[in-house]
C-alpha cells in the first residue's frame, strides 16, 4: 500500500468526470488500499477517486469513530434521495482547513457494486447521507465550495494558492539547502 497524493482545489482535474468502473481486479483491489491509506492518514472520513487523479466512479466511506467500518462504492447512483433538506458544515481532504455549510438531502439510498462487483443498496441519513452526496459530487466533477456563494469561493480559492506558493517556495529552498 502507498500513500496517494490529494488534488488540492482549485486544481482544474478535481472537475473532471469520472468514468464508470469496468475492470474489477487486482488493480482495483490495490486502488481500493492505496486511497484506505491515503484517506485515513490525512485523516479523512471519505475520498473519492477523482480527489488522487484516478477519474473512475470509486468512493470509500468510513464514518466510524473505530476507523474499522470502510466500505467501498463502485459505480454508485442515488436511487432515492428525501425532499426533506439539512445543513451540515463540510470539510474536504481536497480544500484543506475550510469548513462551511451545505444543503444536501437529509436521506439517501444509495446502490453501488462492491470490489468484487457485487451489487448492494445503503439507506444512509446523517453523516453517512452528507459523506455520500458529498464523495458523489467529486465524481461528477463538483467541489463542495462550489456550493458557496461566489465571494466566498474565490477567498477561499485565494487563500488555497497563496498557502500553495509558500509551499512551493519552501520547498524550494529546502531543495537549496537553506531555510527561513
Amino acid at each position: 500500500m502507498s500513500i496517494l497524493n490529494i488534488l488540492r482545489y482549485p486544481d482544474p482535474r478535481l472537475h473532471k468526470v469520472a468514468q464508470p468502473v469496468t475492470q474489477f481486479d487486482a488493480r482495483l483491489e490495490k486502488l481500493v488500499a492505496d486511497m484506505a491509506e491515503t484517506m485515513y492518514d490525512a485523516p479523512g472520513i471519505g475520498l473519492a477517486a477523482s480527489q488522487v487523479d484516478v477519474h473512475e466512479q470509486l468512493i470509500l466511506v468510513d464514518i466510524s469513530e473505530t476507523k474499522d467500518a470502510l466500505v467501498a462504492y463502485i459505480n454508485p447512483e442515488i436511487i432515492w434521495a428525501s425532499d426533506e433538506m439539512q445543513v451540515y458544515d463540510e470539510g474536504c481532504l481536497s480544500v484543506p482547513g475550510i469548513y462551511d455549510g451545505v444543503e444536501r438531502h437529509a436521506r439517501v439510498k444509495v446502490r453501488a457494486l462492491d470490489v468484487k462487483a457485487q451489487p448492494f443498496e445503503v439507506e444512509a441519513d446523517g453523516l453517512l447521507a452528507v459523506c455520500l452526496q458529498h464523495e458523489m459530487d467529486h465524481l461528477k466533477g463538483k467541489v463542495f465550495v462550489e456550493y458557496l456563494s461566489p465571494l466566498k469561493r474565490n477567498r477561499i480559492k485565494a487563500k488555497l494558492q497563496k498557502e500553495e506558493r509558500g509551499m512551493a517556495r519552501e520547498a524550494n529552498l529546502r531543495a537549496q539547502g537553506r531555510r527561513y
